[in-house]
């Protein structure tokens, strides 16, 4: 990749990082005031409940990569929110069923329980818009959402806690927040995608909605290039054959979501089952320690979330996913080593902010953040394979998890041992599949694309 070319691409790191940092920020400040408002039995209750949030969240993630995907191949938008709307009703539904279920298994009330999961559906639809910003590499618009989103969602829960209110209310909350995050989405898509007309009015969007810039930014870089554009003369004939198949492809739209479901469930499970299983195996003060040991974990996990962002839709294009995954190992290792290292020398401060009921587990944040940054890596790899629909790694995460959560439930009975078990079953996972990727990845080609790196203005 040559200088000039690089640029837009920090740029849109820059972008998607800050946006991603505002949102796990704001996350981590929820709970860092809940760890402390809520006392360590009272904290380690919201944080299960918040745990059970994130594998509910799995489908939304899920459809963000998928929408992302096929809008990166040119699917229609009016297609990407039918799908999405489909998903999110089968979300609402399932998150019903599951409601008394997990009330029952983690001890909780009902009213909490239903708090936690009836924010899935509203999650959906939030990630449908941020795939379609994602597929139409419009970074700038999907950092305002990323970062919008979620203060909009932890503002109302913190100040619930700050008034004194338990976990049933926060959660609460933060649902009605997320719906409205979710409303805002839309809207900044909708002005981001919709074509403008001559005489300066954005029109409605169809199945062609956005992509006459998109396509000209393509046109433009591939002169540039000194690749030949597609003739104009046989443009109606691609369009007219490609929106046949795209509208025959968009009816299984949610198998292909299934798909990726199966792939992000593993990295969800593997993230979050230690934090549930420190109810199971640790007293109640340790497994609120824990809970917040888990913070640094999270971080490390998710502070490199801009780079998988950025080059999914790279990913998404077979002649460029080769060296798309090469990129992001790289970076992520490069980060996660930083990442460990800081953990380890801020340390001491985490008593101060969290309280001294938390000193025991100061030495042991490292140990967290190195799990987080294995799990980042395995991140990307999974990443991959949703953007290239395979799933196969999902098998290796899910043999992975089970061997993990076996050893935990049976030998991890200490704050220490917990998370040695899940740091290593991290390591050994991250480490198989991107062996598995690795070689996939040197029977791929890196064949040159009329398809731009990105654009100066993330397009």
């Amino acid at each position: 990749m040559s200088a000039v070319r690089r640029l837009p691409v920090v740029k849109d790191l820059t972008l998607v990082t800050a946006g991603a940092m505002t949102a796990n920020v704001a996350g981590y400040l929820l709970q860092l005031l809940a760890s402390r408002w809520l006392g360590t039995g009272g904290y380690s209750t919201f944080a299960s409940l918040l745990a059970v949030q994130m594998l509910c969240a799995v489908p939304a993630l899920a459809l963000q990569n998928v929408v992302a995907r096929e809008v990166v191949r040119d699917a229609p938008i009016a297609a990407a929110r039918a799908l999405t709307l489909r998903c999110a009703g089968l979300v609402a539904a399932a998150a019903l069923m599951l409601t008394p279920l997990v009330s029952l298994v983690l001890h909780v009330s009902i009213a909490a329980s239903a708090g936690a999961l009836c924010t899935a559906p509203t999650l959906v639809l939030l990630a449908g818009e941020q795939g379609i910003l994602q597929g139409r590499s419009r970074f700038r618009e999907l950092a305002t959402v990323l970062g919008g989103a979620a203060v909009i969602r932890v503002t109302p829960a913190v100040t619930l806690l700050a008034g004194g209110f338990g976990s049933a209310p926060a959660l609460w909350a933060g649902a009605a927040g997320a719906a409205v995050a979710a409303l805002i989405a839309r809207r900044t898509a909708d002005a981001a995608v919709a074509p403008r007309t001559g005489f300066g009015v954005i029109g409605r969007g169809d199945s062609t909605s956005g992509r006459s810039d998109f396509a000209s930014d393509r046109t433009g870089a591939a002169a540039a290039e000194g690749i030949s554009p597609r003739p104009a003369s046989v443009g109606p004939v691609f369009e007219a054959a490609g929106t046949a198949f795209r509208t025959e492809a968009t009816a299984l739209g949610v198998a292909a979501v299934f798909r990726a479901v199966q792939v992000q469930a593993a990295l969800t499970a593997l993230s979050t089952a230690d934090l549930l299983v420190s109810r199971i195996v640790l007293d109640e003060n340790d497994a609120g320690r824990y809970a917040l040991g888990a913070i640094a974990a999270k971080i490390a996990f998710w502070l490199p979330q801009a780079v998988g962002v950025v080059l999914y839709p790279r990913m998404a294009q077979p002649q460029h996913s080769a060296r798309a995954m090469r990129s992001a190992l790289a970076v992520l290792a490069g980060i996660g080593a930083v990442t460990v290292a800081g953990a380890a020398v801020a340390a001491p401060l985490a008593p101060m902010f969290a309280g001294p009921d938390y000193t025991p587990i100061e030495g042991l944040l490292w140990l967290f953040a190195l799990e987080g940054a294995l799990l980042a890596v395995l991140q990307a790899v999974l990443l991959s394979a949703i953007a290239t629909d395979r799933t196969a790694p999902a098998a290796i995460t899910w043999i992975g998890l089970g061997i993990g959560v076996t050893v935990m439930l049976t030998r991890a009975h200490t704050v220490l041992s917990l998370i040695t078990v899940a740091t290593v079953t991290a390591a050994a996972t991250t480490l198989v599949i991107t062996g598995v990727a690795w070689r996939a990845t040197r029977e791929g080609t890196d064949a040159p694309s009329p398809v731009p790196e990105l654009g100066a203005d993330g397009t």
